[in-house]
């Protein structure tokens, strides 16, 4: 018998949501604490830091502050990037949606648009620790909890993405 390879509908915005608030609450109802993922990446980096390279991590300012924190996956952040990854591996193989593929397009190379989604990775990251938590840690879970700090930064990144997103469109064409 032949298997449909068809993918299925993406869910509608409100079914997201609404599944997004669930997720949230359950978080904060389970850890104590909200989603968020720029705290794992950022003890990672300290973890493999002083593993590999004790003295400089030593005597690196911002990075030494953190190594008491020890292993990386002794921490609850960890548990749930790995759920995320998970999730998102599992959901992407149920929806018929799993490739392996760059997205990109007409007008731009793979090397070019890996460049762009590295160099915009970077920015993001730094953006999430400059502004003290990334898009759900300080957008999602701020937000939940009404915290101003949180609707400034959805302001901004919405604006960002807007500006970014009319500068890169002809790429896209």
């Amino acid at each position: 018998m032949m298997e449909n390879k068809t993918p299925k509908e993406f869910l509608s915005p409100l079914t997201a949501g609404i599944g997004l608030g669930l997720a949230l609450m359950f978080m904060f109802l389970i850890t104590g604490h909200g989603l968020g993922a720029n705290g794992f990446f950022i003890r990672l980096s300290v973890w493999l830091s002083d593993t590999v390279i004790p003295v400089w991590t030593e005597n690196n300012n911002f990075l030494y502050t953190m190594t008491g924190d020890g292993n990386p996956l002794n921490e609850w952040i960890s548990w749930e990037i790995a759920g995320v990854a998970l999730g998102a591996l599992a959901g992407s193989l149920m929806s018929r949606r799993f490739r392996f593929k760059i997205e990109r397009g007409q007008s731009i190379g793979k090397p070019a648009r890996i460049l762009l989604a590295l160099i915009g990775g970077i920015l993001t990251g730094f953006g999430a620790q400059l502004s003290r938590g990334c898009t759900s840690g300080l957008g999602l879970s701020g937000g939940a909890t009404l915290a101003v700090a949180a609707f400034v930064f959805l302001i901004a990144f919405f604006v960002a993405g807007i500006v970014v997103s009319l500068i890169t469109r002809r790429i896209w064409q």
